[in-house]
């Protein structure tokens, strides 16, 4: 357990990978944002204004979980952490910093619902097909979504430091045909359900893109 957690003080090390950069990203993303948001509502459109760029940051953390491995795996060798351990201290510094973002998301989807979408109609946190099942439901979301990306990025830097670049293309070629078969086989079953019908949006648009897209 203390080797553990002392893995978690050294992925915490660099706070630039896990903290600060992510909230560069964020708001950079919030800022270009807004400053669209405030061009389409001067031009004289109501909204509501929808856009996609809360995912930078989500995305982001594909390259953190890269990272993760590559740059402080050596020195946990060093130390003589089980490779068990560091990656039990690793999931758990991305499960901090997820949680940490998620908060973020779910703090800023109601700063927006309370300043009616920051006085534009605009909104980037509180987007209604992720909110629509209540606040609870966007943190998990977001926290959901972030682990996911992060430790999709920790598998390929395993991978590729494993076997090499060549088995990290053919294992991603053979699960993105793996998914198109999935996909064609609910298309046959016709299992497809409706996605974000207009009457389950909360009376803001009949699209859930909105006047923005």
């Amino acid at each position: 357990m203390n080797r553990t957690l002392n893995v978690i003080r050294l992925q915490l090390v660099n706070r630039q990978t896990y903290v600060w950069v992510p909230l560069i990203v964020l708001t950079g993303a919030f800022v270009v944002t807004l400053a669209i948001y405030a061009l389409l509502s001067s031009s004289g459109l109501p909204g509501p204004f929808y856009g996609g760029g809360a995912q930078a940051p989500l995305w982001y953390f594909l390259f953190v979980g890269i990272q993760a491995l590559t740059m402080t795996f050596p020195f946990s060798q060093a130390l003589s952490i089980t490779r068990r351990e560091f990656y039990l201290g690793t999931l758990a510094t991305a499960t901090i910093t997820a949680n940490l973002l998620a908060t973020v998301f779910v703090i800023g989807g109601f700063l927006e619902d309370a300043t009616g979408g920051w006085g534009m109609n605009g909104y980037f946190f509180q987007l209604t097909w992720i909110w629509e099942a209540g606040w609870w439901a966007a943190w998990l979301f977001y926290f959901a979504f972030t682990v996911l990306v992060f430790t999709i990025g920790f598998a390929s830097a395993t991978l590729y430091k494993r076997f090499g670049p060549l088995w990290v293309a053919l294992v991603y070629t053979a699960l993105a045909l793996l998914l198109v078969g999935v996909m064609w086989v609910i298309g046959r079953l016709d299992a497809w359900g409706r996605c974000s019908p207009g009457s389950r949006i909360r009376g803001r648009s009949e699209s859930p893109c909105g006047d923005f897209c």
